[in-house]
């Protein structure tokens, strides 16, 4: 893929991002309810506000992904695509070391389950709606959607990989 084509489709990501990002939303008694999706395929998600995000290594997430066992040493192509993959698709709204529009990826594995994690990248309208860890990092991060990118389990577990460099 060209260099322009990639350019475009994060300015268009960094777009998609802040205008979520901005959208207002109706409130209600200290519920919020919002819309993901088509008009065709709408779900809805109920939180709270103010909530704590949890950390539950245990916590595996909903998704495809039900086990992963990471090798002692850590695969460095694998990580190098990952890294690659991240950049191309994940920095409009997260920064490695930092908060931003999204959480930051440093120590993640610190927080979460490698599992919780793919199913995140992989399937985050379904984890915004009924996982819990999943619905407080949308409270505590000015209830914005992580887009669904439809990312494949191969690049998922590239990225996955490259977070583990990132301890």
């Amino acid at each position: 893929m060209n260099k322009h084509i990639k350019s475009s489709i994060l300015i268009i990501s960094c777009f998609a991002c802040f205008i979520l990002a901005s959208c207002s939303k109706e409130k209600k008694a200290n519920k919020e309810s919002i819309t993901i999706g088509t008009k065709k395929d709408k779900k809805s998600v109920q939180t709270t506000e103010n909530s704590e995000v949890p950390i539950m290594l245990d916590n595996k997430g909903i998704g495809p992904i039900k086990s992963i066992t990471f090798s002692n040493q850590i695969d460095q192509a694998l990580a190098n695509t990952g890294e690659q993959l991240f950049k191309s698709k994940c920095v409009a709204c997260h920064k490695v070391d930092k908060k931003f529009i999204g959480p930051p990826m440093i120590g993640i594995y610190k927080k979460r389950s490698p599992e919780w994690v793919m199913n995140m990248i992989m399937n985050p309208d379904e984890m915004l709606k009924k996982d819990p860890v999943a619905k407080a990092l949308f409270e505590k991060y000015n209830k914005t959607i992580m887009i669904n990118q439809n990312i494949p389990e191969n690049e998922a577990r590239a990225m996955a990989e490259w977070f583990r460099t990132l301890e």
